[in-house]
């Protein structure tokens, strides 16, 4: 007989022990910690996704796929450029500029948490549908302005002639026209081709509005938008960042400003300060991003933790401290004569994206201590710190300068662009 013939007798085999052993009662179950199946404990985030804004899709490789490789760095640089450019208008704007330091240290505390480059632009993938409708606005609007400038020229020239007559009232209807129009192609999804096409946009709206799916479809849009911005979330973090930052900046500015006269009180209080200055400034880079990637207010205050940090990354916090503050300096330029407040994002623009790279690094050097366990050779420690004691002393010599070629005078010294709000004018509005 075979041996599969005999097993088939035999019937199947008999079931282990723990098959039969009874069941266990709730008291006898003993809960196990996860850490102990894991070699080293690890954080929650690096499980869950962080899809603030929507999960972005990696980039195609650009020499097997050379065209969805290019259409993906086309959108999203288009993205970035569009961030930048908002976050210049919300700068610009008193009260809601706390938005834009929110997002920026959004920014930093992401790359702190996780160390990746791609982490450092949450909300990119709705930016790129936000660009489509400012180009698609911008282009629409451009035929109407020179509409109207004509019909005022020709207003001007001959209030009662026939191009006058005729070009005014042929502005105003193009203009409800090119209105109703942009409206309802940003209904139908704002992508660029629906800015081309008005027909299409109409007949959607109709036939929406007609199956009673219109409103509530455009309200659960806006939420969702608006949701995903989450703008109560970073406003709190940008009058919270402000508020921490300010409290270690003030008071030794208030000093660094109090010489008037060259008399020896007013002196010596001002070097003082300006002492003051640069040893805050060598922590307040690292301590803010200590606060923004634990979003705890506390944690701008906890100075030993980051001294600690720093031994486990010398190199990195010198580079650091070296790419915010050299970002830094030229913005003063832009405070000798300020613009009007209506074309102040033209200066909030170049402010951005100055402190924006600024504050991606300083994350960067921030997750490089906080992932080494060990700390740097000794050597590099106080290289670093031997290093960077005359950069910030000319740093804070060109600051106390700058309140004489500056619209504000001794104001300037406390505005602190690179660690308040990303504006000109923080001391005045808010």
């Amino acid at each position: 007989m075979s041996e599969p013939s005999k097993q088939l007798e035999q019937g199947p085999p008999a079931p282990p022990e723990w098959f039969n052993a009874p069941d266990a009662s709730a008291n006898e179950v003993q809960a196990v910690d996860v850490a102990e199946f894991l070699d080293e404990p690890h954080d929650v985030s690096e499980f869950v996704a962080d899809d603030w804004g929507g999960w972005i899709p990696p980039c195609p490789h650009l020499f097997w796929h050379p065209i969805s490789g290019g259409m993906w760095l086309g959108r999203a640089l288009l993205g970035i450029v569009t961030l930048i450019f908002l976050l210049a208008v919300v700068a610009a704007i008193p009260v809601v500029r706390f938005l834009a330091l929110g997002y920026l240290l959004e920014v930093e505390g992401r790359v702190a948490r996780s160390g990746r480059l791609r982490d450092a632009f949450p909300l990119l993938n709705i930016a790129p549908r936000l660009g489509t409708i400012v180009i698609g606005v911008w282009l629409w609007i451009i035929p109407l302005r020179l509409l109207s400038g004509n019909a005022a020229d020709a207003y001007l020239i001959d209030p009662t002639g026939p191009a006058a007559t005729m070009q005014r009232p042929l502005t105003v209807f193009l203009a409800i026209a090119v209105a109703i129009h942009l409206c309802l192609a940003i209904a139908r999804g704002g992508s660029f081709w629906c800015f081309f096409r008005p027909i299409k946009n109409l007949r959607d709206f109709i036939s929406r509005l007609r199956g009673g799916r219109f409103w509530s479809e455009a309200n659960e849009r806006v939420s969702t938008f608006v949701a995903k911005m989450r703008p109560r979330y970073l406003f709190s973090l940008g009058l919270r960042g402000f508020a921490a930052a300010a409290v270690w900046l003030f008071p030794p500015t208030l000093l660094f400003a109090a010489m008037s006269k060259t008399e020896a009180l007013p002196i010596l209080t001002s070097v003082f300060g300006g002492f003051c200055l640069v040893l805050i400034f060598a922590w307040i880079p690292f301590l803010q991003a200590h606060f923004a990637a634990e979003n705890r207010f506390r944690a701008i205050f906890e100075l030993g933790r980051v001294r600690e940090l720093f031994t486990h990354a010398p190199l990195s916090w010198f580079v650091a401290v070296v790419v915010v503050f050299v970002l830094s300096l030229p913005m003063y330029l832009l405070k000798a004569r300020l613009l009007p407040h209506d074309a102040m994002w033209l200066v909030t623009l170049v402010f951005v994206a100055s402190i924006y790279p600024a504050k991606v690094v300083t994350g960067w050097a921030y997750h490089r201590a906080v992932a080494k366990k060990k700390r740097a050779w000794w050597p590099w420690r106080w290289l670093s710190r031997l290093a960077m004691l005359p950069l910030l002393s000319l740093y804070v010599i060109i600051l106390f300068f700058t309140q004489a070629i500056s619209q504000h005078g001794k104001l300037v010294l406390f505005e602190h662009h690179a660690f308040l709000l990303p504006s000109p004018l923080t001391i005045f509005s808010f």
